[in-house]
């Protein structure tokens, strides 16, 4: 171990001892009358703090430091900073929640993003290393010898990394809203701080050593609850030993629910209710006529018999909430239809959480058609998983920061031992709070629920909701809609742990999200000063010059991700799985055609990226409707072979590449 190796295991170590100690007296502190505002300003201030601290110490103005940290960041450290810009909020906070309202089916997810980094050992790591670039669009230009193939790289870099950066943005502003109570909005632009003092002032440096701070305390915040959810579960502070038995039980338990004639009667309410919007789906005009006199004969009903000033403003909400124009109204029914459906089915629509797959491959020509489509889907949205985190920019330039070939190998293996700790953990999580709903939220009166339900209801309806369909005072789980975002928020709540618990995993959360949007922010401003500007517009731009312009375009790309993050967009995890297929097909086929095959040139590497991005593209947008039942999510499975196709065609139909190409593309290979 190297003197400066030594020096950082001295210094995170007192690191962790530290935070340890931290969260002990804050602990302390809740037993002594402590507020929860307080511990959450607390873990705020504290945690941030740090990051600041590291940001402004880490400051420099060398292009080497700032764009990959001066090469000199060793394997582990570099394992353990990949995998908190890995770990992104869709890991940490999305990932539990799919698991726990998709069962087996999120486990696409696990096997999909693990697999990745074997992908990336193997194929590309340690040439992107040998090749010593700053930037993905550089190597590309490298290889194929084509400013147009970096343009087009750069661009498809910044737009991929922006739609992966406001999902980061949108889980910071969920957790600094549970930490301080602040209004969505605001927290979202508070949280944003954070991502600025980490990265604007040192660029990769500044963002390596924040991350392998925030990969500390992002573990801790994952492991602790489900340590601690699996001593009160089973007596065990390793639920995963126990997965299979925890997850036979929670199978009877979905059986009994099934049956029980409360939740009977809520899915046959929103049976009804479904009907009824079919029904008005059929003349949606005539419907909207009758609601909107409806809703102005309440009013003046409640005006005449002289009803509160609060009963009159409700009434004349409701009405102002009515649909202005038909075509609002139908998408509006078609939508609620949709939900109402999949309400009346069992469990809420969600599926039992051990079935492999949907339908029955033995069944109905039906089933079997529904058997067939969810493997096919499953297997898709693990390919394009797996290949898009094999051609993820931010993630690949990490391993440029590394003494040498040799490290950047060690540093995938510490990246998947670091990432595995989390996705070992995250299946048994999910059973683990499907458990503690099924057997101390569901049936719980109404009128006792806990006050976390409320908070958090209030913070977006769409995240949590509880409605008393069927009367009876009591919570059904039909009647319960938990957003897959809060999942792993709620649930140290949900399991009664101290609140100094939910600090920590909101801290944990918050160290995710930020370390993601780091390295992001980092990936889009080095595309647009470097790839774009210094190497295509103003090549004579010095060094300090094309650091300063990469920190004002960080600060810009940052608000504008904000300002789109205040929006509340679709589920973090949709967010970021639309951007692992635009990877999948627009990246890795060129990258590895132009390791592995010495005929690729720049007019193949051309075509397959516009070819793999057109693809991918207008398969999401519907214009072709579903092939295979394949669902828009998973449309890398067609764009990156589209990409692939192309690259070769084109390739042979014209010039191959110069000797020169040919003889560096021999230089790389001996890594």
């Amino acid at each position: 171990m190297t003197s400066f190796a030594r020096r950082l295991a001295r210094i995170y170590a007192w690191y962790a001892l530290g935070f340890t100690l931290f969260v002990l007296a804050l602990a302390v502190g809740e037993q002594a009358g402590l507020s929860k505002s307080w511990i959450g300003f607390a873990f705020l201030a504290g945690t941030v703090g740090v990051y600041a601290v590291i940001g402004v110490l880490s400051r420099t103005t060398d292009a080497d430091e700032y764009f990959v940290a001066g090469r000199r960041v060793p394997a582990f450290y570099n394992g353990m900073a990949a995998g908190a810009d890995w770990m992104s909020a869709a890991s940490f906070i999305g990932l539990a929640g799919t698991l726990y309202l998709s069962g087996f089916g999120g486990l696409a997810y696990v096997l999909g993003w693990t697999g990745g980094f074997c992908l990336v050992a193997l194929l590309l790591a340690p040439y992107l290393r040998r090749f010593g670039g700053y930037t993905l669009p550089d190597f590309l230009d490298a290889r194929y010898g084509s400013r147009a193939v970096r343009l087009v790289a750069a661009g498809c870099a910044v737009m991929l990394s922006f739609v992966y950066l406001v999902a980061q943005i949108y889980g910071i502003g969920l957790i600094t809203t549970r930490l301080t109570g602040m209004n969505f909005e605001i927290g979202v632009f508070v949280g944003l701080g954070g991502v600025l003092v980490c990265s604007f002032l040192g660029g990769m440096r500044a963002v390596t050593w924040t991350q392998v701070a925030q990969y500390v305390i992002l573990i801790a915040a994952y492991l602790v609850p489900v340590a601690w959810l699996g001593l009160k579960q089973s007596g065990t502070p390793v639920p995963q030993a126990i997965y299979g038995h925890q997850l036979q039980s929670l199978s009877e338990r979905e059986a009994a629910l099934n049956r029980d004639p409360a939740e009977q009667a809520v899915r046959d309410f929103y049976r009804n209710r479904a009907r009824q919007l079919t029904t008005k789906l059929q003349d949606v005009p005539a419907a909207l006529a009758a609601e909107r006199a409806a809703a102005a004969r309440e009013v003046d009903r409640l005006k005449t018999q002289g009803a509160s000033l609060a009963e009159v403003q409700f009434a004349e909400k409701r009405r102002a909430a009515l649909p202005r124009t038909v075509p609002e109204a139908a998408e509006l029914w078609q939508r609620q239809k949709a939900q109402d459906e999949a309400a009346a089915q069992p469990l809420g629509g969600a599926p039992p959480h051990a079935q492999a797959f949907a339908g029955d491959p033995d069944g109905t020509p039906e089933q079997q058609r529904q058997f067939a489509d969810s493997r096919r889907n499953f297997m898709a949205l693990v390919f394009c998983l797996m290949v898009g985190t094999a051609g993820l920019p931010h993630i690949l330039t990490r391993y440029y920061t590394t003494p040498s070939v040799a490290e950047a190998r060690r540093s995938v293996a510490w990246s998947l031992f670091f990432i595995c700790l989390l996705y070992l953990t995250a299946p048994a999580l999910a059973v683990m709070v499907k458990t503690e709903v099924f057997n101390h939220l569901v049936g719980t009166p109404i009128g006792e629920l806990p006050a976390w339900i409320t908070q958090w209801s209030r913070v977006d309806p769409g995240l949590l909701s509880v409605s008393d369909v069927n009367g009876d005072g009591i919570l059904q789980f039909g009647e319960l809609r938990i957003g897959g975002d809060l999942v792993m928020l709620v649930t140290p709540e949900l399991a009664g742990l101290p609140f100094v618990i939910s600090g920590l995993v909101a801290a944990g959360g918050l160290a995710a999200a930020l370390s993601t949007a780091d390295g992001l922010l980092l990936t889009i401003s080095a595309a647009l000063s470097h790839d774009i500007y210094f190497r295509s517009v103003r090549p004579g731009l010095p060094s300090t010059r094309r650091v300063t312009l990469s920190k004002a375009l960080l600060l810009a790309t940052a608000l504008a991700a904000a300002g789109v993050a205040t929006q509340k967009p679709a589920e973090i995890v949709f967010l970021v799985s639309a951007a692992f297929s635009v990877a999948a097909a627009v990246f890795f086929p060129v990258l590895v055609l132009g390791i592995f095959w010495r005929r690729a040139n720049a007019a193949g590497a051309l075509a397959g990226m516009l070819s793999g991005l057109a693809v991918t593209l207008s398969y999401m947008a519907g214009a072709w409707g579903l092939w295979w039942g394949i669902q828009p999510l998973s449309a890398g499975v067609f764009g990156a072979p589209a990409a692939a196709v192309a690259t070769v065609l084109v390739s042979l139909l014209t010039r191959p590449p110069s000797a020169e190409q040919g003889r560096w593309l021999d230089a790389l290979r001996q890594a």
